[in-house]
C-alpha cells in the first residue's frame, strides 16, 4: 500500500472558495437576562389613562360600599347591644386615624423624594450657570439634610473648614460631594453588589419559568428602597412604587436596558460564558442587569451629581459581586 500523496480530482467549476463559506452556527444563544429583562418591563410599563379610570372608580366604589356597610354595622350593633356597637364605633374610629396616619406617611415620603430631586435640580442649575450664589444655598441645604448623620460628622466638619477657601459653583459642589456623599455612595455600591449576587443566584439555581423573574424584580425593588433610605429619601408604598418608575424611566431614557452592548460582552461574553452554563450565563447577565438599575438608582436618588467622585462601572461592580459565587476567569 501506496504511503505517498493522494491525488483528488476536483470537477470544473468547483473550485474552494472559503471566503464564501457559511457562517458555522452557534447551537448556544448568547445569553440575555431575560428575568431582569422581564422585570424591568413590568416595572417601567406606564398604566393607561382607562386603567388609572378603572382602579380609581373602582376603589371609590369599594371604599364608598364599605364606608356605608360599617356605618350601618355599627348603628345596627349599638341599637342592639349598646356596648358592644360603640366598642366596634371605637375600633372602626381606630382604623380610621391608622389610615390617615400612613396616607401622612406616604405624603412625607413623596416629599423627601421631591427634596433630593429639588437639590439636584439646583445642583444642575448652579453648575449650568457657574452660580456660586447657588451653590453655597445646595451646599447648605445638604448640609442640613445629612445633618443628623453620625457617619458623616467628620465630613461636615471638613465642609465647613474648606467651603470658604471655594471660588467657584463646581469645585464647591465636588468638595461636598466628596466629604458627604462619597460615604453614602459606598454603602450604595454595597446593596447593589448584594442584590446583584441575590439576582445571579436565583437565576442561576431556580428552574422555575416565573421564580427567577419574581426573585428579580423583589430583589431590584429592595435595592431601590434601600438605596433611596440611604440618600435620604426614605419612600413609603406608593413612593416606592413613584422612584422605581422614576428609575426604569431613566434606563429607557439612557438606552441602558438593552444587553447587547460592550459592558454586557466585556462581563459576561467570550472565554467566561464558554466555562459557563446557559443558566450560569443568564445568571451572571441578570446580575449585570441588576447592577445597572443600581447605578440608575443612584442618579436618581443623589441629590448631587457625580463630579469628583467616579460613576460606578457597572462591570467592576458585577465583578465584585460574583466573586466565588460563578467562575469569572
Amino acid at each position: 500500500m501506496s504511503n505517498g500523496p493522494v491525488l483528488i480530482d476536483l470537477d470544473e467549476g468547483t473550485e474552494a472558495e472559503p471566503d464564501r463559506a457559511p457562517p458555522v452556527p452557534d447551537d448556544q444563544p448568547r445569553p440575555e437576562g431575560r428575568a431582569m429583562q422581564a422585570a424591568m418591563a413590568r416595572a417601567a410599563r406606564p398604566p393607561s389613562r382607562l386603567a388609572r379610570a378603572f382602579w380609581a372608580l373602582a376603589l371609590g366604589l369599594i371604599g364608598a360600599a364599605i364606608s356605608v356597610a360599617a356605618w350601618d354595622f355599627a348603628t345596627g350593633l349599638i341599637e342592639r347591644a349598646p356596648l358592644l356597637g360603640y366598642a366596634v364605633a371605637g375600633m372602626g374610629v381606630a382604623l380610621l386615624i391608622v389610615i390617615v396616619l400612613i396616607a401622612l406617611r406616604e405624603i412625607a415620603a413623596f416629599a423627601r423624594l421631591g427634596r433630593l430631586d429639588s437639590l439636584r435640580s439646583a445642583a444642575s442649575a448652579a453648575l449650568a450657570e457657574e452660580d456660586l450664589c447657588g451653590a453655597r444655598a445646595t451646599v447648605t441645604r445638604l448640609s442640613a439634610l445629612y445633618a443628623g448623620r453620625d457617619v458623616l460628622q467628620w465630613g461636615q466638619a471638613r465642609l465647613k473648614e474648606r467651603e470658604a477657601d471655594q471660588f467657584d459653583a463646581e469645585a464647591l459642589l465636588g468638595l461636598a460631594e466628596a466629604e458627604l456623599l462619597a460615604p453614602l455612595d459606598a454603602q450604595a455600591v454595597q446593596e447593589i453588589e448584594l442584590a446583584s449576587r441575590q439576582v445571579a443566584t436565583v437565576t442561576a439555581l431556580v428552574p422555575l419559568a416565573l421564580a427567577d423573574v419574581a426573585g428579580a424584580l423583589i430583589a431590584n425593588l429592595r435595592m431601590i428602597r434601600r438605596i433611596a433610605e440611604i440618600y435620604g429619601g426614605r419612600a413609603g408604598v406608593l413612593g416606592g412604587w413613584r422612584l422605581t418608575r422614576a428609575v426604569m424611566a431613566h434606563l429607557v431614557a439612557t438606552g441602558a436596558v438593552a444587553v447587547g452592548d460592550d459592558m454586557i460582552s466585556s462581563v459576561a461574553g467570550g472565554s467566561m460564558l464558554s466555562k459557563l452554563s446557559r443558566r450560569f450565563g443568564e445568571g451572571v447577565v441578570n446580575g449585570a442587569l441588576t447592577a445597572r438599575v443600581g447605578v440608575a438608582t443612584m442618579e436618581v436618588c443623589r441629590p448631587l451629581p457625580f463630579l469628583r467622585v467616579r460613576r460606578p462601572s457597572v462591570s467592576g461592580l458585577v465583578k465584585r459581586a460574583l466573586v466565588g459565587l460563578f467562575p469569572t476567569r
